[in-house]
């Protein structure tokens, strides 16, 4: 196994656990190749890259897929991840509510509600102060 894929299964479990790893199994049944190109440059090339801590790129990557707001699935994924290396449920809304200036209030929106499930999901209180504003 190359350093990279490596280096990237490694970063790839420290930012989605366990849930990760059984994603990760099932691309690899549908397209070996797609999860070999997250493996070793998604997450082995550029999310180890030591300039930025995990935490600092989950936020980035939580703002980048909310501004997409077409990236619902990858979204959950990196609220996840963000929670799993340190954020607070209140950070990442915080990011998301970022998003609005420069992606809309549409994507924001649907950012927020995202993060809603997932914080349901982890039994988190923001969650409900969300489904219920």
């Amino acid at each position: 196994m190359s350093d990279r894929r490596e280096r990237g299964r490694e970063t790839f479990e420290k930012v989605t656990g366990s849930a990760g790893a059984q994603m990760l199994e099932a691309l690899g049944k549908a397209s070996p190749d797609m999860r070999r190109f997250i493996e070793e440059f998604a997450f082995g090339d550029i999310l180890s890259r030591p300039q930025l801590g995990l935490r600092e790129r989950e936020i980035a990557a939580v703002a980048a897929l909310a501004a997409l707001g077409t990236a619902e699935r990858q979204l959950k994924v990196h609220i996840n991840g963000a929670l799993n290396v340190g954020c607070t449920a209140e950070e990442i809304i915080e990011v998301i509510l970022q998003t609005v200036v420069f992606a809309g209030f549409p994507a924001a929106l649907n950012a927020l509600d995202a993060a809603g499930e997932v914080f349901n999901e982890r039994g988190n209180t923001a969650g409900q102060k969300l489904r219920e504003s």
